[in-house]
């Protein structure tokens, strides 16, 4: 038997698509037998199976059982919760080898997904393309294995609350702090943690309900954050938190309701980290702003500016043995006394503990950044055969010129007016420009100068293309 995926299906970080039109059932159990397959390949026999709170979500789990039972491996079940308590499934449970959550993480209400790990490693890539290989060939083994059900959420919320000890626990119950789960898969463990922990909570939209009645769960549009803003001044709560739908990138706004973008939260987390673990190398992707680089610096710590995507963050930690590691987009990564894989429950937890270590508030942390003036992460259209090639004919003209740029992920470009950023999204067709600049005059500067790029290249920083 043999099984052809939607073209559009297989993508670098994850598999992901529409329920109904690219993604169902057998594609589910197709997943699974491939994945099986290759767990045993590798001397492995079980995986953990999580799913996040879409209403496609039960129906592909059922269907990813069968497919890795089909192909004789056990399957552990997690049932309904973040990605993360997924992820420490596979990493806490001695005989588990590999893991899958069912997610579409931020995308709309009809699309669904699939996150996997194995031996510990982000699956991309490659190993996404080869699972399409395989049900192609239907180079699948056989066998008959057993499927069990497990209750992990309060071992998983017990690891998170771990994050705080040997914090001096007075300083932290006169916190006052609002949390919005945006009605994703976060919730539930949500409730579970705020009951732990000392202080004063405010909580929104912990019911888990996959037609996100409330507002969208992406923490990184400003519009998703109205709710928390209006909690936190309301309420006059320190500081606010929000997550994605699967539990796996974190928003945060200041007392002041300020927001704290994920390259400011990692100045944060930086601090506090580098004065427990001196000389740290930390990773940031492309897109973060050059003060997060020089404050790492400044502090004494390796700045390490790398290629965007979360399981490239990921392998890049493990690599160089970074403890710290975050992305623009809010997925932050702890090696430091936890597992190296995101998790915004943990981060929030790390951001209470790092407040009190340092003895300032959010809000003061947040008050002392340097006041940097930056566009938001701007995306258009561009046609998927020319999106790297585009970038490829920007950067042999840069180089050129002489100017000064990193090829990282892209061209990231520095000038005396600051810097500015074009690459090509690896899951999209699009092409992502930032640009960012102590002055208003200064970011016209660099915008003239993306345009100028774009123009050499025939593209025109035109129509804007949604996530």
């Amino acid at each position: 038997m043999t099984y052809t995926f939607h073209p559009t299906v297989l993508r670098e970080y994850d598999i992901r698509g529409i329920i109904g039109e690219t993604l169902g059932p057998d594609d589910a159990r197709a997943i699974g037998r491939g994945f099986g397959t290759r767990v045993r390949r590798a001397g492995g026999s079980k995986v953990a199976v999580g799913y996040d709170g879409r209403i496609s979500s039960p129906m592909l789990e059922h269907a990813l059982a069968e497919g890795l039972t089909a192909s004789g491996v056990d399957v552990v079940r997690v049932g309904l919760g973040p990605t993360p308590m997924l992820y420490y499934a596979e990493a806490s449970m001695e005989d588990v080898d590999g893991g899958i959550q069912i997610t579409g993480s931020h995308n709309p209400p009809n699309y669904n997904g699939f996150k996997m790990v194995l031996g510990g490693k982000p699956f991309f890539g490659d190993d996404i393309l080869d699972l399409g290989r395989l049900a192609e060939a239907g180079d699948w083994l056989h066998g008959t294995g057993t499927c069990e059900s497990i209750d992990i959420i309060d071992a998983y919320v017990d690891r998170l609350v771990a994050g705080l000890d040997g914090v001096d626990k007075a300083k932290l119950a006169s916190l006052r702090i609002g949390w919005d789960a945006g009605n994703g898969a976060a919730g539930p463990a949500l409730e579970k943690l705020v009951a732990k922990l000392p202080g004063e909570h405010v909580l929104l939209f912990t019911d888990v309900d996959g037609s996100f009645p409330n507002h969208h769960p992406d923490p990184t549009e400003e519009k998703n954050l109205a709710d928390l803003r209006t909690a936190v001044a309301a309420n006059n709560l320190d500081f606010g938190v929000a997550f994605d739908g699967d539990g796996d990138r974190i928003g945060a706004i200041d007392g002041e309701g300020r927001i704290i973008w994920g390259d400011q939260l990692l100045m944060i987390y930086a601090e506090d980290l580098l004065k427990m673990v001196p000389e740290a190398t930390i990773i940031a992707d492309v897109k973060a702003s050059r003060a997060l680089f020089d404050r790492v610096a400044e502090l004494g710590g390796k700045p390490l500016m790398w290629k965007t995507g979360h399981s490239l963050i990921k392998s890049k930690m493990k690599e160089t043995g970074s403890p710290l590691a975050g992305e623009m987009s809010g997925h932050v990564f702890f090696a430091h006394e936890y597992y190296g894989f995101d998790d915004a429950l943990y981060a929030a937890v790390r951001l209470i503990a790092a407040s009190a270590r340092l003895g300032r508030s959010v809000t003061e942390l947040r008050g002392a950044m340097p006041a940097m003036i930056n566009t938001p992460e701007m995306r258009f259209q561009v046609d998927e055969s020319r999106k790297f090639a585009a970038i490829d004919e920007v950067l042999a003209r840069l180089k050129a010129e002489g100017a000064e740029v990193n090829d990282t992920d892209g061209a990231r470009v520095n000038t005396p007016d600051g810097w500015w950023l074009l690459r090509a999204s690896n899951t999209q067709d699009v092409l992502v420009a930032r640009a960012e600049s102590e002055s208003e005059d200064g970011l016209e500067r660099l915008m003239a100068q993306i345009d100028d790029q774009l123009g050499k290249s025939g593209i025109t920083r035109g129509a804007q293309a949604g996530h």
